[in-house]
């Protein structure tokens, strides 16, 4: 049955159909088709009607998927090429040093050159990357140094594609929309998450990892091809000078902001503490869960954890956006403590839960309200510094955590975890400039000033 919009029939007879609308020629038929898909559409998805954002959305769902399955292919190519422990670790570690190494690189050249042009440079290069490995994995001829070279050049590229993504969102959608943009960009990592790395496990015992690879190769394809239809209006050109003096600038525009760099030593702590989880969850898992099935469920919940954050954050609009984020990344503590007891594993599953919802949410709003409190021409450098904090973090606690908890004992190092991952949360809304971060009558992020 059609319903009926302003006397228009839908489904109506496409004989019938005026070509313009007989108050205003400009407004055809496929406009006033257009008007109504956006009346029906919910809210939440609102940045769907924006051509940009679809756009985007579209080509990186695509890419989460092959990004969902490349880490199970690339931890087998390492084993089947390297033989050992030793090259997976080798070629784990080369991965995090390029993306260090490019980040704040990347900040500059994505506020120097128009964003989407970085990002779609990136997208070409780790698609030949891949592809590359791919057909040598394929043809039984890759070695274990080019498959650390791949490494090394995919997430070098991908250090230049993080900043410019981050700062290129909010040009594709008006602000008041911009925590659901996040929110759908998200979910769709998210979901491919949830189901990608066990595809991936099958792809790789039926055919082999280089497949994978060939496979994640064409998504960068979609992904590439999605950005170059982007139409966005350029940002003002800015002056050229020395790239050391653009990064330079860069760090004022975090360090001159005493509520956001604050937030981002918080938030670098929370990196660091939550390394615990990942270290010795699979260890109480196998001494007191029932095993490795018990830690699958425990990683599966956390997946599940974020799709739920992803969908909170995309109907709930907080007033106060940084309070009811930080306070959010506070419920991360419940899993450490959980694992410390070590409670049942339903009870750890509902706490992954509980805390991959919170730090989801706290990503998305986080994400939505920092462009709008600092300004365009800096926002991809001040980007590349937050993702340099979070990946410094992680390493450190990775190489702390085991040690730390052979001298005190495991339940008392997931308990300082816990300590870790809350009380920064909560300590750092007693700034003011967190405070006064909120949501005005037109659903803008402001920031009021602190009283004299």
């Amino acid at each position: 049955m059609g319903s009926c919009v302003e006397g228009v029939r839908y489904p109506p007879n496409p004989h019938d159909l005026p070509t313009s609308h007989p108050a205003d020629p400009n407004v055809t038929y496929v406009t006033l088709l257009l008007d109504n898909y956006r009346m029906r559409l919910p809210a939440a998805l609102s940045p769907l009607t924006e051509r940009n954002f679809r756009l985007l959305w579209t080509g990186q769902a695509v890419s989460a998927i092959g990004d969902s399955l490349t880490p199970v292919a690339l931890a087998f190519a390492a084993l089947m090429v390297g033989h050992s422990a030793t090259a997976l670790g080798v070629v784990f570690a080369v991965s995090i040093l390029g993306r260090v190494i490019a980040l704040p690189m990347g900040g500059v050249w994505a506020d120097r050159l128009p964003r989407q042009l970085v990002m779609l440079t990136s997208d070409w290069v780790r698609a030949a990357v891949h592809a590359a490995i791919g057909l040598l994995l394929i043809t039984g001829h890759a070695q274990l140094w080019e498959l650390v070279t791949q490494a090394l050049l995919y997430n070098f590229a991908g250090g230049f594609f993080q900043p410019a993504s981050g700062a290129l969102v909010p040009q594709t959608v008006t602000p008041q929309k911009l925590q659901q943009a996040n929110a759908l960009m998200g979910l769709s990592k998210s979901f491919s998450q949830v189901g990608g790395p066990a595809i991936s496990g099958i792809l790789v015992a039926l055919a082999g990892p280089g497949w994978v690879f060939v496979i994640d190769a064409i998504t960068f394809v979609a992904s590439a091809l999605s950005l170059a239809l982007l139409k966005i209006p350029p940002l003002a050109a800015p002056a050229q000078s020395h790239f050391w003096q653009e990064l330079a600038e860069g760090w004022r525009a975090v360090t001159s902001r005493r509520w956001y760099v604050l937030n981002l030593a918080s938030h670098a702590l929370w990196n660091f503490a939550i390394t615990a989880v990942f270290v010795l969850g699979p260890i109480i898992a196998a001494r007191h869960l029932g095993g490795s099935s018990a830690w699958g469920l425990i990683a599966g919940s956390m997946g599940a954890g974020q799709v739920l954050g992803g969908l909170i954050a995309l109907r709930v609009m907080p007033a106060r956006p940084l309070v009811a984020a930080n306070l959010a990344l506070t419920l991360a503590a419940l899993q450490a403590l959980a694992l410390a007891v070590p409670s049942p594993t339903v009870l750890i599953m509902a706490a992954c839960v509980v805390g991959w919802a919170g730090l989801t949410f706290l990503n998305e709003v986080w994400f939505a309200t920092v462009p709008q409190l600092i300004p365009q021409e800096v926002l991809a450098r001040a980007s590349s510094f937050d993702w340099l904090l979070s990946l410094i973090a992680m390493p450190l606690g990775f190489a702390i955590v085991g040690p730390a908890s052979d001298h005190i004992g495991i339940p008392t190092t997931l308990v300082l975890a816990a300590v870790l991952l809350a009380v920064p949360s909560v300590l750092i809304m007693l700034v003011p400039g967190v405070r006064n971060v909120r949501r005005n009558s037109e659903g803008l992020v402001i920031q009021e000033p602190s009283p004299a």
